[in-house]
């Protein structure tokens, strides 16, 4: 039984793990980061050609099932998972990590989209830690009044703000670790998206522990009629039955 995994999270370097020796997989990357880490197993790296190179290339190698364990911001790649394995008759299974949810201290200020989290930032604070990734800086490029301190894997393009430090790193993160960080950087605020997950949600526990609050970017919503899971075992389950 052939599988491909559209990956990128850890969530899909476990499943093709799991998977491996008990099921043919591949795992797809879109080929956004420089030096990404590689589940195990074969891999491809880079686009299909849209959702019709998808259903072709479905088509051409067999493919028996496709699980989309994408970011859970990857809109277009879901999309395009739905509407290719759609055309090409091949079931279509989601994997999404959970959000994160607020506990007792935390200071979280919901956000629509990250140009609601641009509008909002200015009325909050002035020197912001950004985590919502380098495709998403020119968002914040206007912010003539905010410094910045971004983190990305790799390095951001412009446009950038004008007050800004990046930051190239990559996670896991310490709670420890991410106190101190935003100590030394008299930060303010802290603009993130809900990818959920525990690798980077040291920021939130460290954002807690010094009363800072938090702008969440809320998730798109999963497309309908697709069946989503939130663990490891519960798609190696569905792929059982299918």
């Amino acid at each position: 039984m052939r599988v491909l995994i559209i990956g990128g999270t850890d969530e899909a370097r476990r499943l093709a793990g799991t998977l491996h020796g008990r099921f043919e997989v591949i795992s797809s990357l879109a080929g956004r980061v420089s030096d990404p880490r590689l589940p195990v197993g074969e891999v491809r790296i880079g686009g299909f050609g849209g959702p019709a190179g998808l259903a072709d290339w479905l088509r051409a190698n067999a493919v028996h099932a496709v699980i989309d364990a994408s970011h859970p911001f990857a809109v277009r790649m879901t999309a395009s998972a739905l509407a290719a394995t759609t055309a090409a008759g091949v079931p279509l299974l989601v994997l999404r990590r959970p959000g994160w949810t607020p506990v007792p201290g935390d200071d979280w200020r919901w956000a629509a989209d990250l140009t609601e989290a641009a509008d909002l930032l200015p009325m909050v604070g002035t020197r912001a830690f950004v985590t919502t990734g380098r495709r998403s800086l020119a968002v914040f490029a206007p912010l003539s009044e905010v410094w910045f301190l971004a983190r990305s894997v790799d390095p951001p393009e412009p446009p950038l703000p004008p007050k800004i430090e990046v930051l190239l790193s990559r996670g896991p993160y310490t709670v420890d670790g991410e106190t101190d960080l935003l100590r030394r950087h008299a930060i303010d605020v802290v603009v993130t998206k809900d990818s959920g997950g525990a690798m980077t949600a040291a920021k939130l526990t460290a954002a807690r522990r010094l009363g800072l609050p938090v702008i969440v970017v809320r998730r798109p919503p999963e497309p309908a009629g697709v069946p989503v899971v939130a663990s490891v075992d519960e798609a190696v389950a569905w792929l059982g039955d299918q």
